[in-house]
């Protein structure tokens, strides 16, 4: 809520008290650590801070990596968020690599007519 109200500075530190608690509480490669460097490198883009962003998101990436399938659709997610970071930042061709791992993650575990694959 705070992040689509434009309150970056309380989404940053509602994400990080939510990443504190993970981190004691759950293993070191848990889902939903994943989702919290992923939520941190959502607020980091929307206040344009694309270095602090792509930190969060390749964290989220390496965690997803260890405790997901090869091929599942959150990892694609991820490569996408990628991708819109480097595109922010006008380093398109970087944002196209990660849009193309998003799609080809996505051809496989998605069925052919889902809107991800359209996205």
């Amino acid at each position: 809520v705070y992040d689509n109200q434009g309150d970056y500075e309380k989404a940053l530190k509602s994400h990080e008290k939510s990443l504190e608690i993970y981190l004691i509480s759950l293993p070191p490669n848990h889902p939903h650590i994943a989702t919290t460097y992923n939520n941190i490198g959502l607020v980091y883009d929307n206040q344009g801070d694309y270095e602090k962003a792509l930190k969060s998101h390749e964290k989220c990436l390496e965690i997803k990596l260890i405790s997901l399938p090869p091929n599942h659709p959150d990892i694609a997610t991820t490569y996408n968020n990628i991708g819109a970071v480097y595109g922010n930042q006008g380093d398109y061709e970087q944002a196209l690599e990660s849009y193309e791992k998003s799609l080809e993650i996505q051809l496989i575990s998605l069925p052919p007519n889902h809107p991800s694959i359209a996205t």
